[in-house]
């Protein structure tokens, strides 16, 4: 199974649906997707490594962390995935992710995806969230894996008008 996203920065969001959608699956690929219509904050490197560092120790053997640049679907095609793996956090996620789901499927006939509903004590978290709370320099603890939170603060800190 797939869990595409920018993951710009990873959220203690993405990581509950991480974990979670690693139950359902033999093997799960987290993929660090590069997106042209996006200014990340973080470099798809940086991301890989904080999306690796937050899920390294929670015993999640069946999960890989790789980047990709290309579409969705002709990963999807070579890694000979089941199913593609979204959270949603409200009824404008779930539009957004079935109209992308529908229009991948027009890419690739097999293509299939699982939708997850996030926890409720998550469902309002974003990465555009925890950008604007850091960048004038809100407390993210609650928001980002404690594994990363250093390493996202100090990006912020660099990027924080003084």
């Amino acid at each position: 199974m797939l869990f595409p996203g920018t993951f710009d920065p990873f959220t203690r969001g993405h990581k509950d649906i991480a974990r979670r959608a690693s139950k359902l699956c033999d093997s799960l690929v987290i993929a660090v997707m590069e997106n042209s219509a996006k200014t990340p904050l973080f470099t798809a490197d940086e991301r890989v490594e904080l999306v690796s560092r937050s899920i390294a120790d929670d015993g999640l053997d069946n999960v890989s962390v790789m980047k990709w640049g290309g579409l969705l679907v002709d990963l999807y095609s070579k890694l000979g995935c089941c199913a593609s793996v979204r959270g949603i956090r409200s009824e404008s996620d779930f539009r957004y992710e079935a109209e992308l789901a529908l229009a991948n499927r027009l890419l690739l006939p097999g293509y299939d995806a699982i939708l997850l509903p996030c926890r409720d004590d998550l469902s309002l978290i974003s990465s555009s969230i925890v950008k604007e709370v850091g960048f004038y320099g809100g407390d993210i603890s609650m928001m980002v894996p404690a594994e990363i939170i250093n390493t996202v603060n100090d990006k912020f800190m660099k990027g924080r008008p003084q």
